[in-house]
């Protein structure tokens, strides 16, 4: 028996614990199969839900960054509106100040102060407007409406009857410059 070949090999039955020792081997082995064949879907698995999860997160880091793109944008749209209201209210409120003399003149000077003290609540209007931060601007105006919704949807339908006018006067003059 110089070479290494089992029993098997060399034709010579084998005793009953050989045939044991045998099977409790082969026993051993497929366990052990098993083992590193269930490690190696563990690890695979465990390979893809890293990959899932890596996945995953990726998104939300690339959410993440597209949400502060578009708060920063809409930051930036709102300081420029922000700005265009303040100028918008200067505006109005020089109008009514200028207003105020023809008013005292053709209704009397009662009604002349009253046009003055709108032009003075508007001034302080535009100055609110322009020195709070966009913040603040939008929880005033929530409170203002959770406090009178009436006179918010009120105050909301005057102004957008102001500006169809002011777009269809607009375009009006488009058409007359034209001709």
């Amino acid at each position: 028996m110089g070479d290494n070949r089992s029993d098997f090999d060399h034709g010579i039955p084998m005793s009953d614990e050989t045939e044991r020792q045998q099977e409790a081997d082969l026993a051993a082995v497929g366990t052990a199969e098993r083992t590193v064949s269930a490690d190696a879907g563990d690890a695979a698995t465990q390979s893809t839900g890293n990959k899932v999860e890596d996945a995953k997160q990726a998104i939300r880091d690339n959410a993440g960054k597209v949400g502060q793109q578009a708060s920063d944008k809409v930051r930036g749209l709102a300081a420029q509106g922000q700005e265009r209201a303040g100028g918008a209210l200067d505006q109005l409120s020089r109008m009514l100040t200028d207003a105020a003399g023809q008013v005292d003149d053709k209704l009397g000077a009662q009604y002349g102060q009253y046009a003055r003290q709108a032009a003075t609540s508007v001034q302080g209007l535009s100055d609110q407007v322009r020195n709070k931060d966009v913040d603040e601007l939008l929880e005033d105006a929530r409170g203002f409406v959770r406090k009178s919704p009436a006179v918010a949807i009120g105050a909301a339908a005057a102004i957008g009857f102001v500006l169809a006018r002011l777009v269809s006067a607009g375009i009006d003059d488009q058409r007359g410059d034209r001709a």
